[in-house]
């Protein structure tokens, strides 16, 4: 396999409206994967952009980015919100628009009162300070309970704010509120089914996730909705902002925000409720702030050849004959769906709420499904990467997107295209955080093959031998789906997707559970836990497997000083900054550059890389600079310093010094007593090479907290430091101050400067 770079993106500054549930994707990734493809775009010289295809619909902003890029981008979408979104970011009233809309809401009357101050009186509380009655800008609940049991504010008179316990008067207006309900929750049933549908009692479950007081705005703002006589493009703002009212209503907001991306439609034990009409305000920057504007039509109707985006509203199998027929898919681009019930049940009542039943309709599946396994989701996609492969011609490139990983989804995505028809590229996978980044190419069914528990074993072990240090199961597991894929092994055609992914799973608990050569380090037992590494004293060599029709070959690079990643990452990132002019950089650059260096499952994390430039380097804006006291000539000449301080406190406690290359010896009656290992950097494992019970290890202070990040992310070397101190220049140069110095003193003192101390600490005596 040749594996690609992971591509860095950047987080946008806003992720935009219900980004909650939506995948969390950097921005920038698909038009870099798109330029390495080079399908053409020049519309100047007559070449029509390439069309692409979404089969998922799954990430608008995905789409866009590829249409901005200059591409036509076929998307289908059967989830009528998420086509809402992407439509609105596409073409996006004006900022005056939605300023308008919600100008003309609030301006409506409730009896002799503006709709905007009788719902900003549902939210009244009085400021415990100045005792001035002021909106609260959330509730807290409990689950289960009639009342709320505090408030957070913001008190604009005296600028008291934060939670407070509620007041009587708070309980008593939530109660007075909920008096009502019965009326308003009956209304928004009847928006979603009618009286008779056989899944009112679906619908009226999901409802039963929003508080009376959010529910009665949200209805009392979409009763309006119809009634009101409005532009097009100023309905469509005001559908927008009720959007996002629709989400920040509801109880899935837990607090303290611990499940900040729910997945089930389950209310936490502590939650907030939200005030309704200031998330319609916040609405505004939500919206505004999503980019310029992109063609997009609705299938059948054309969009320019110089870049838009079409959207089908279905399901690909419906499209797919006439796909193939009329547009050539030059590649495919998608962010892989994972199983959400939340967002997709909150869809279908959101879609009766803001459309009415017929929306609903295509959509009502949505309501009834209540749990999605992992088994589901490897058909579900199975079932669209078949439809994919049928349409598209062999050798057409897919990027997926595989957003919050964890090994399950991995393993149900590759399998379900594996099975399709689907060959993998490449995998690059950077932590369990972000996306990973997955090529396959369309190809004729595969015909399946096999694989053993010791191709799985030595294909994990390859990998942690190349890593050079221990890694999460998650990049473990990935060792291992890859190997499985090469040798088509990962379903059987007589197996159903769950007995598939069962015996996946069994196979890789056993390569590590039986294996000699792992260490394990968690203290729980399942293989899911921890972080996995292999046993220096009982790994046996790599060797082929003898008598393989498959043998693996090496999918991972080898390095041939076994140093390990976060060794290579610093060397390779003090090494860009010493080249670079000034030696300086920004953070994208430093990226760009380091992870063709590092491919596939060897990527980097982010914490990695600002561990090593916060040792070497100073941020100036928005560039990275190395610390004078980091260059070259600089560094050797404090090195130089370091040397001559050890053979002076060396001469006062009446030892004899030698010195050798990096090492400086303490001597007694030609007997080595103590041996100095003086570094530059943080690169402790190659002093740990030819350590013994007399190595003393010494570093700059500068690089003591990136040694301890070493040590955390690495529990092997965490344990082979236990044995040897490891000490700062700074000590050294503070000892020679010390007046009254004696070996016994020197030996407590050289104990007492932890690599984890971020101060100075005090002397001893």
């Amino acid at each position: 396999m040749d594996f690609q770079p992971f591509i860095p993106g950047l987080k946008p500054a806003d992720p935009g409206p219900l980004s909650r549930f939506l995948p969390a994707l950097e921005e920038g990734v698909i038009s870099v994967w798109l330029s390495l493809q080079a399908l053409p775009i020049d519309t100047a010289q007559g070449k029509p952009g390439s069309w692409l295809l979404d089969p998922f619909g799954f990430s608008p902003l995905l789409v866009l980015e590829a249409a901005r890029s200059g591409y036509r981008v076929l998307v289908t979408v059967n989830n009528p919100v998420t086509r809402f979104l992407l439509e609105t970011f596409a073409k996006p009233p004006p900022e005056s628009e939605f300023i308008a809309a919600l100008a003309d809401l609030g301006a409506l009357k409730k009896g002799d009162e503006r709709l905007e101050h009788h719902f900003q009186s549902l939210y009244f509380t009085i400021c415990e300070n100045c005792k001035q009655q002021i909106q609260a800008h959330t509730f807290l609940w409990r689950k289960g309970e009639t009342a709320p049991y505090a408030r957070i504010y913001e008190c604009k008179q005296c600028g008291d704010s934060g939670e407070r316990i509620v007041t009587d008067e708070d309980i008593e207006r939530a109660k007075k509120i909920a008096s009502t309900d019965a009326l308003h929750r009956s209304r928004a049933f009847e928006r979603v089914v009618s009286l008779k549908d056989d899944d009112r009692f679906y619908a009226e479950e999901a409802i039963q996730h929003y508080l009376p007081r959010p529910l009665y705005v949200l209805t009392t703002i979409i009763n309006r909705l119809d009634g009101l006589n409005l532009s097009p493009e100023r309905k469509r703002a005001l559908t927008a902002l009720t959007l996002v009212a629709c989400d920040a209503g509801n109880t899935l907001w837990a607090h303290p925000s611990e499940r900040p991306r729910p997945k089930q439609l389950s209310t936490p034990g502590q939650f907030r409720e939200h005030n309704v009409w200031m998330m319609l305000e916040r609405g505004l920057s939500l919206w505004t702030g999503t980019g310029s504007t992109v063609p997009c039509e609705a299938w059948p109707k054309k969009i320019p050849e110089s870049g838009g985006i079409c959207i089908y509203e279905g399901r690909l199998k419906d499209l797919a004959h006439e796909v193939k027929k009329e547009i050539p898919i030059a590649a495919v681009i998608c962010s892989v769906p994972r199983p959400n019930q939340a967002f997709w049940t909150l869809s279908a009542l959101w879609a009766g709420w803001l459309w009415g039943q017929e929306a609903v309709e295509p959509y009502k599946n949505a309501l009834r499904r209540r749990r999605y396994d992992w088994a589901w989701n490897a058909t579900a996609l199975h079932g669209t990467f078949n439809h994919l492969n049928k349409l598209l011609a062999d050798g057409v490139p897919m990027f997926g997107l595989i957003a919050e990983p964890e090994p399950a989804f991995m393993t149900s995505a590759i399998t379900a295209a594996q099975a399709a028809g689907f060959k993998l590229e490449s995998v690059a996978l950077r932590t369990e955080h972000d996306p990973v980044q997955v090529t396959w190419k369309s190809a004729q069914k595969i015909k399946a093959g096999n694989t053993n528990v010791e191709t799985v074993r030595k294909a994990m072990r390859e990998y942690l031998s190349a890593r050079g240090e221990p890694a999460g199961y998650l990049h473990i597991h990935c060792a291992g789906l890859i190997v499985c894929e090469e040798a088509n092994a990962l379903k059987q055609p007589e197996h159903e997707f769950d007995e598939a992914l069962r015996k996946t799973q069994s196979l890789f608990e056993s390569a590590l559970k039986d294996g000699k050569e792992f260490v394990h380090y968690s203290t729980g037992e399942n293989v899911d836990t921890g972080m996995w590494g292999l046993d220096p004293s009982t790994a046996p060599p790599l060797r082929e497997a003898h008598g393989s029709a498959h043998s693996i070959p090496a999918i991972f690079r080898e390095d041939e000083n076994n140093e390990s990643l976060t060794d290579r990452v610093e060397v390779a990132i003090v090494t860009f900054l010493f080249l670079q002019k000034q030696n300086e950089a920004v953070y994208l650059e430093i990226e760009t550059d380091l992870y063709p260096r590092f491919p596939g499952l060897l990527t980097p994390s982010k914490g990695m890389i600002y561990a090593v430039l916060n040792s070497y380097a100073r941020k100036d804006g928005a560039r990275w600079k190395l610390r004078e006291e980091d260059l070259a000539l600089a560094r050797r000449a404090e090195m130089k310093n370091i040397f001559g301080t050890l053979e002076t406190l060396g001469k006062r406690l009446n030892y004899q010094s030698q010195k050798i290359d990096e090492e400086l010896m303490w001597k007694e009656n030609n007997k080595t007593v103590r041996k100095f290992h003086v570094l530059a950097s943080a690169l402790v494992s190659r002093a740990l090479e030819n350590a013994d019970e007399q190595t003393v290890i010494i570093i700059p202070g500068g690089r003591a907290a990136l040694a301890a990040y070493k040590q955390e992310r690495d529990p092997s070397l965490k344990a082979r430091l236990k044995k040897y101190p490891l000490v700062k220049y700074r000590l050294l140069r503070n000892l020679l101050e010390v007046q009254m110095l004696t070996r016994e003193t020197f030996e407590e003192q050289i104990a007492s400067d932890p690599v984890e101390a971020s101060t100075r600490q005090m002397m001893m005596f």
